[in-house]
Protein backbone atom coordinates (compact mmCIF):
# COMPACT_ATOMS: atom_id res chain seq x y z
CA UNK A 1 0.00 0.00 0.00
CA UNK A 2 1.60 3.24 -1.18
CA UNK A 3 1.76 6.24 1.11
CA UNK A 4 0.03 9.09 -0.73
CA UNK A 5 0.30 12.81 0.01
CA UNK A 6 -2.39 14.99 -1.56
CA UNK A 7 -0.71 18.39 -1.93
CA UNK A 8 -3.17 21.30 -1.88
CA UNK A 9 -1.94 24.91 -2.37
CA UNK A 10 -4.14 27.39 -0.49
CA UNK A 11 -4.19 31.16 -0.83
CA UNK A 12 -6.94 33.06 0.99
CA UNK A 13 -9.18 29.99 0.99
CA UNK A 14 -11.01 30.61 4.28
CA UNK A 15 -14.35 30.49 2.44
CA UNK A 16 -13.50 27.39 0.46
CA UNK A 17 -11.59 25.10 2.85
CA UNK A 18 -14.39 24.43 5.37
CA UNK A 19 -16.43 23.03 2.47
CA UNK A 20 -13.72 21.19 0.54
CA UNK A 21 -11.60 19.77 3.40
CA UNK A 22 -14.24 17.13 4.30
CA UNK A 23 -14.38 16.12 0.62
CA UNK A 24 -10.61 15.63 0.56
CA UNK A 25 -10.84 13.59 3.75
CA UNK A 26 -13.59 11.32 2.40
CA UNK A 27 -11.67 10.73 -0.82
CA UNK A 28 -8.52 9.81 1.09
CA UNK A 29 -10.55 7.36 3.19
CA UNK A 30 -12.04 5.84 0.03
CA UNK A 31 -8.59 5.44 -1.55
CA UNK A 32 -7.33 3.76 1.61
CA UNK A 33 -10.35 1.46 1.82
CA UNK A 34 -9.85 0.47 -1.82
CA UNK A 35 -6.22 -0.46 -1.17
CA UNK A 36 -4.94 2.35 -3.39
CA UNK A 37 -3.33 4.39 -0.57
CA UNK A 38 -1.63 3.35 2.65
CA UNK A 39 -2.71 4.16 6.20
CA UNK A 40 0.00 6.82 6.62
CA UNK A 41 -1.32 8.87 3.69
CA UNK A 42 -1.99 12.55 4.32
CA UNK A 43 -3.61 15.69 2.93
CA UNK A 44 -0.88 18.36 2.90
CA UNK A 45 -2.40 21.85 2.90
CA UNK A 46 0.11 24.54 1.89
CA UNK A 47 -0.81 28.05 3.02
CA UNK A 48 0.81 30.42 0.54
CA UNK A 49 1.09 33.46 2.82
CA UNK A 50 -2.66 33.99 3.10
CA UNK A 51 -3.99 37.24 4.54
CA UNK A 52 -7.21 35.72 5.86
CA UNK A 53 -7.85 32.86 8.30
CA UNK A 54 -6.60 30.06 6.05
CA UNK A 55 -3.75 29.02 8.36
CA UNK A 56 -6.01 28.96 11.42
CA UNK A 57 -8.36 26.61 9.53
CA UNK A 58 -5.45 24.36 8.54
CA UNK A 59 -4.22 24.27 12.14
CA UNK A 60 -7.72 23.37 13.37
CA UNK A 61 -8.02 20.60 10.79
CA UNK A 62 -4.65 19.19 11.82
CA UNK A 63 -5.50 19.29 15.51
CA UNK A 64 -8.77 17.49 14.87
CA UNK A 65 -7.48 14.85 12.43
CA UNK A 66 -3.86 13.69 11.89
CA UNK A 67 -4.70 12.97 8.24
CA UNK A 68 -4.36 16.73 7.68
CA UNK A 69 -0.85 18.18 7.63
CA UNK A 70 0.18 21.77 6.95
CA UNK A 71 2.90 24.07 5.66
CA UNK A 72 2.83 27.83 6.01
CA UNK A 73 4.86 29.95 3.60
CA UNK A 74 5.78 33.53 4.39
CA UNK A 75 5.46 35.77 2.49
CA UNK A 76 3.12 34.89 -0.39
CA UNK A 77 5.21 32.99 -2.94
CA UNK A 78 2.73 32.27 -5.71
CA UNK A 79 0.85 29.14 -6.73
CA UNK A 80 3.71 27.29 -8.42
CA UNK A 81 6.12 27.84 -5.53
CA UNK A 82 3.46 26.69 -3.08
CA UNK A 83 2.94 23.47 -5.03
CA UNK A 84 6.70 22.95 -5.30
CA UNK A 85 7.17 23.47 -1.55
CA UNK A 86 4.49 20.89 -0.83
CA UNK A 87 5.92 18.38 -3.28
CA UNK A 88 9.44 18.73 -1.91
CA UNK A 89 8.18 18.39 1.66
CA UNK A 90 6.27 15.25 0.70
CA UNK A 91 9.21 13.83 -1.26
CA UNK A 92 10.81 12.22 1.79
CA UNK A 93 7.52 11.16 3.35
CA UNK A 94 5.47 9.54 0.58
CA UNK A 95 5.79 7.14 -2.34
CA UNK A 96 3.22 9.09 -4.36
CA UNK A 97 1.91 12.67 -4.44
CA UNK A 98 -1.10 14.20 -6.16
CA UNK A 99 -1.30 18.00 -6.47
CA UNK A 100 -4.74 19.58 -6.76
CA UNK A 101 -6.21 23.02 -6.05
CA UNK A 102 -8.33 23.67 -2.97
CA UNK A 103 -11.43 24.76 -4.89
CA UNK A 104 -12.18 21.24 -6.20
CA UNK A 105 -12.82 22.35 -9.76
CA UNK A 106 -10.67 19.35 -10.65
CA UNK A 107 -12.62 16.11 -10.17
CA UNK A 108 -11.22 14.56 -7.00
CA UNK A 109 -12.64 11.14 -7.89
CA UNK A 110 -10.11 10.93 -10.75
CA UNK A 111 -7.45 10.24 -8.11
CA UNK A 112 -8.42 6.56 -8.01
CA UNK A 113 -7.74 6.20 -11.73
CA UNK A 114 -4.45 8.10 -11.30
CA UNK A 115 -3.35 5.65 -8.61
CA UNK A 116 -4.28 2.72 -10.85
CA UNK A 117 -2.23 4.20 -13.70
CA UNK A 118 0.70 4.54 -11.31
CA UNK A 119 0.34 0.87 -10.35
CA UNK A 120 0.60 0.06 -14.06
CA UNK A 121 4.06 1.64 -14.10
CA UNK A 122 3.56 5.35 -14.81
CA UNK A 123 5.55 7.63 -12.46
CA UNK A 124 3.64 10.71 -13.71
CA UNK A 125 -0.11 10.84 -14.36
CA UNK A 126 -1.68 14.10 -15.55
CA UNK A 127 -5.30 15.05 -15.08
CA UNK A 128 -6.66 16.41 -18.36
CA UNK A 129 -9.92 18.29 -18.92
CA UNK A 130 -12.13 16.24 -21.23
CA UNK A 131 -13.52 19.34 -22.95
CA UNK A 132 -13.84 23.11 -22.85
CA UNK A 133 -17.49 23.20 -23.88
CA UNK A 134 -18.37 25.39 -20.90
CA UNK A 135 -15.77 28.01 -21.91
CA UNK A 136 -16.50 31.00 -24.10
CA UNK A 137 -15.22 30.99 -27.68
CA UNK A 138 -12.58 33.56 -26.69
CA UNK A 139 -11.32 31.41 -23.80
CA UNK A 140 -11.16 28.28 -25.98
CA UNK A 141 -9.30 30.19 -28.69
CA UNK A 142 -6.77 31.71 -26.30
CA UNK A 143 -6.19 28.33 -24.60
CA UNK A 144 -5.50 26.62 -27.92
CA UNK A 145 -3.19 29.45 -28.97
CA UNK A 146 -1.39 29.31 -25.62
CA UNK A 147 -0.57 25.60 -25.89
CA UNK A 148 0.52 25.97 -29.50
CA UNK A 149 2.84 28.83 -28.54
CA UNK A 150 4.28 26.95 -25.55
CA UNK A 151 5.08 23.92 -27.69
CA UNK A 152 6.66 26.17 -30.33
CA UNK A 153 9.05 27.57 -27.70
CA UNK A 154 10.03 24.16 -26.38
CA UNK A 155 7.69 23.80 -23.39
CA UNK A 156 6.11 20.49 -24.43
CA UNK A 157 2.83 20.76 -22.57
CA UNK A 158 -0.07 18.32 -22.40
CA UNK A 159 -3.16 20.03 -23.79
CA UNK A 160 -5.79 20.92 -21.17
CA UNK A 161 -3.53 19.92 -18.28
CA UNK A 162 -2.73 22.40 -15.51
CA UNK A 163 -1.50 21.24 -12.09
CA UNK A 164 -3.72 18.27 -11.25
CA UNK A 165 -0.97 15.69 -11.37
CA UNK A 166 0.37 12.50 -9.79
CA UNK A 167 4.13 12.28 -9.32
CA UNK A 168 5.86 9.45 -7.52
CA UNK A 169 9.15 9.61 -5.66
CA UNK A 170 11.25 8.85 -8.75
CA UNK A 171 9.65 11.83 -10.51
CA UNK A 172 10.06 14.08 -7.48
CA UNK A 173 13.75 13.16 -7.22
CA UNK A 174 14.23 14.37 -10.79
CA UNK A 175 12.08 17.47 -10.20
CA UNK A 176 14.20 18.33 -7.14
CA UNK A 177 17.19 18.89 -9.44
CA UNK A 178 15.53 21.99 -10.89
CA UNK A 179 16.31 24.99 -8.67
CA UNK A 180 14.20 27.61 -10.43
CA UNK A 181 13.01 30.41 -8.16
CA UNK A 182 9.77 30.65 -10.13
CA UNK A 183 9.05 27.13 -11.47
CA UNK A 184 6.64 26.23 -14.25
CA UNK A 185 5.64 22.78 -13.08
CA UNK A 186 3.49 21.61 -15.97
CA UNK A 187 6.43 22.29 -18.26
CA UNK A 188 9.04 20.75 -15.97
CA UNK A 189 6.99 17.57 -15.49
CA UNK A 190 7.11 16.98 -19.24
CA UNK A 191 10.91 17.45 -19.27
CA UNK A 192 11.82 14.79 -16.71
CA UNK A 193 12.14 12.02 -19.30
CA UNK A 194 9.71 9.69 -17.54
CA UNK A 195 6.64 7.87 -18.91
CA UNK A 196 3.46 9.96 -18.56
CA UNK A 197 -0.15 8.76 -18.55
CA UNK A 198 -3.27 10.92 -18.64
CA UNK A 199 -6.68 10.68 -16.99
CA UNK A 200 -9.61 12.70 -18.31
CA UNK A 201 -12.15 14.44 -16.10
CA UNK A 202 -14.87 17.08 -16.26
CA UNK A 203 -13.94 20.40 -14.68
CA UNK A 204 -16.54 21.86 -12.31
CA UNK A 205 -17.27 25.40 -11.02
CA UNK A 206 -15.55 26.56 -7.82
CA UNK A 207 -17.23 25.34 -4.63
CA UNK A 208 -16.79 28.74 -2.93
CA UNK A 209 -14.70 31.90 -3.00
CA UNK A 210 -13.07 33.46 -6.06
CA UNK A 211 -10.23 32.46 -8.34
CA UNK A 212 -6.87 33.85 -7.18
CA UNK A 213 -5.47 33.85 -10.71
CA UNK A 214 -5.72 37.45 -11.83
CA UNK A 215 -5.01 38.41 -15.44
CA UNK A 216 -1.60 39.68 -14.34
CA UNK A 217 -0.75 36.34 -12.73
CA UNK A 218 -1.95 34.42 -15.78
CA UNK A 219 0.22 36.51 -18.10
CA UNK A 220 3.20 36.03 -15.78
CA UNK A 221 2.67 32.26 -15.80
CA UNK A 222 2.44 32.25 -19.58
CA UNK A 223 5.69 34.20 -19.89
CA UNK A 224 7.35 31.81 -17.44
CA UNK A 225 6.28 28.97 -19.69
CA UNK A 226 8.16 30.50 -22.59
CA UNK A 227 11.46 30.13 -20.72
CA UNK A 228 10.75 26.65 -19.35
CA UNK A 229 12.37 24.95 -22.32
CA UNK A 230 15.71 26.47 -21.32
CA UNK A 231 15.62 25.20 -17.71
CA UNK A 232 18.50 22.88 -16.85
CA UNK A 233 18.78 20.41 -13.95
CA UNK A 234 21.49 20.79 -11.32
CA UNK A 235 23.65 17.96 -9.99
CA UNK A 236 22.25 18.14 -6.45
CA UNK A 237 18.67 18.47 -5.12
CA UNK A 238 17.30 21.91 -4.32
CA UNK A 239 17.79 23.01 -0.69
CA UNK A 240 14.83 23.22 1.73
CA UNK A 241 12.55 26.16 1.03
CA UNK A 242 13.68 28.99 3.36
CA UNK A 243 10.20 30.53 3.20
CA UNK A 244 8.53 27.72 5.15
CA UNK A 245 7.55 29.47 8.38
CA UNK A 246 5.73 26.59 10.08
CA UNK A 247 5.08 22.87 9.67
CA UNK A 248 2.24 20.74 11.05
CA UNK A 249 2.80 16.97 10.86
CA UNK A 250 1.70 14.03 12.99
Amino acid sequence: MRTLYIVVPCYNESECLPQTAPVFRRELADLTAAGLAGPDSRILLVDDGSADGTWEIIRSLHEGDPAFSGLRLSPNRGHQNAVMAGLMEARGRAEVTISIDADLQDDITAMAEMMKKHAEGYPIVCGVRSSRESDTFFKRFTAQSYYALMNLFGAKLIYNHADYRLMDRSALDKLALYHDEDPFLRGLAARLGLPIATVEYVRAPRVAGESKYTLKKMVKLALRGLTCGRCKPESTPRPPDPHIAERLFS
